[in-house]
Order: structure tokens, then sequence, then C-alpha cells
């Protein structure tokens, strides 16, 4: 399964990173493979692990701030595996040529 998420605080003023880092921290101690995005984070495990990590990385956020508002977007695919690197491999492969990253 992939996730694509993102979480933010709504009473923090307008740099979040401070508080995004600590989400990050938890999502890259979680041993799940990810890619942080500049809008979000995509995750990729068993459904499981990937709503719990979901769920703790909301509650963390909860913890910090009096309003949250999460976006979550999900790929499950039956079979599918690598996905983080998959996907868009796949469409580099039918252009012919690396995309910038």
């Amino acid at each position: 399964m992939l996730a694509e998420f993102s979480i933010a605080p709504f009473d923090k003023g307008e740099s979040l990173s401070t508080y995004v880092a600590q989400i990050i921290d938890l999502i890259d101690n979680s041993g799940l493979d990810y890619r942080l995005g500049a809008m979000g984070t995509t995750v990729e495990g068993d459904c499981d692990e990937v709503f719990e990590l979901i769920k703790a990385c909301h509650q963390k956020m909860r913890s910090l701030s009096k309003r949250v508002i999460t976006h979550i977007a999900i790929d499950d695919r039956e079979g599918a595996v690598n996905r983080l690197e998959g996907k868009p491999g796949s469409i580099e492969e039918k252009l012919g040529k690396k995309l910038r990253k």
C-alpha cells in the first residue's frame, strides 16, 4: 500500500517546519520506506503499519496543536510492491528518459 499524507497545525502561524520535522522524525524511525515531498510524504508498507504510522503522526501533531488538518490519499493495489520506485520508473520507461526529481 502507498499512502501520501500531509499534516498541518492550524494555530502555529506561517512557518511550520519546526512542527513538520517532528512528524518526519516519526516517519523516518518507523522503518517504512518513504519519500518526503514539498507538499506531503508518501509511505509504503503493509496496510496496518501504514495506518498506524499515520495515526501516530496525527496524534503527535495534535499534541503540539489545538487544531490539525490531515490529508490522506491511498493507492492500494493487490500484489504491488516497491511502488515508490516502480511508479516513477514506469513513467520514465515510457518516456525513454530520466525525469528530474
